[in-house]
């Protein structure tokens, strides 16, 4: 009873969070796009209901339901994630069309010219790694990058593992290794200038580039 009850909720709340009013009668209906997603949501639910119990239900109709809402439907849903989840910490969480950009800066990353993980972003990073493996249809690029100071042969290599690194967590996490690729772009691609403390502190930064994939 209580795993139908918990299905029968998910299903109301995106029913709810997706009407609309017709101009003409003033009566609340159903979208197209949420009864798709809630098609989706039920079937995903009764699956997770059998196999994980009443929370795997309104877990699988929940992302479920993204999916059959479209592909903003199912970034908007990781984004909201994303954004609650890492409210309390210096990860900064953009959206630029359907794609998700999450940046990383260095100071609560890693020591200066190291590549190994600071125990301040593994939280978040945990965090991070649990949204991507539940929302598994998207591709992910994790980019290193470094400020002006030094030189190439020094920045180049250095980004490059600290995008590895990165990466090694999300999957240690269980996010797929085929769903990442890394790329170290050292001081090539600064977001700020160069000239001033600050501007060199927001170009030593991971970036997490979070994709719909493509059909």
């Amino acid at each position: 009873m209580f795993k139908k009850v918990s299905l029968l909720a998910a299903a109301a709340a995106l029913v709810l969070s997706a009407c609309t009013i017709d101009p003409n009668t003033g009566e609340q209906k159903v979208s197209n796009t949420a009864k798709i997603g809630l098609g989706a949501a039920v079937t995903c639910g009764i699956v997770g209901a059998l196999t994980h119990g009443a929370k795997g239900a309104r877990n699988s109709a929940l992302a479920c339901g993204a999916v059959g809402a479209g592909v903003g439907g199912y970034m908007d849903y990781q984004e909201k994630l994303l954004r609650d989840k890492l409210a309390n910490t210096q990860v900064e969480v953009n959206r630029q069309g359907d794609q998700i950009q999450l940046i990383m800066p260095d100071n609560i990353t890693f020591a200066t010219n190291s590549a190994t993980l600071s125990p301040t972003v593994i939280t978040a990073l945990n965090d991070v790694a649990n949204v991507l493996a539940t929302y598994n249809e998207t591709t992910i690029t994790v980019a290193g990058h470094t400020d002006s100071t030094g030189n190439d042969s020094i920045n180049q290599p250095l980004s490059e593992r600290r995008a590895l690194s990165v990466a090694n967590h999300l999957v240690s996490r269980g996010v797929a290794s085929n769903r990442i690729r890394t790329i170290g772009y050292g001081s090539k691609s600064p977001i700020a200038s160069n000239s001033t403390a600050e501007g060199r502190a927001k170009n030593r930064r991971v970036e997490i580039l979070i994709n719909p994939q493509v059909q």
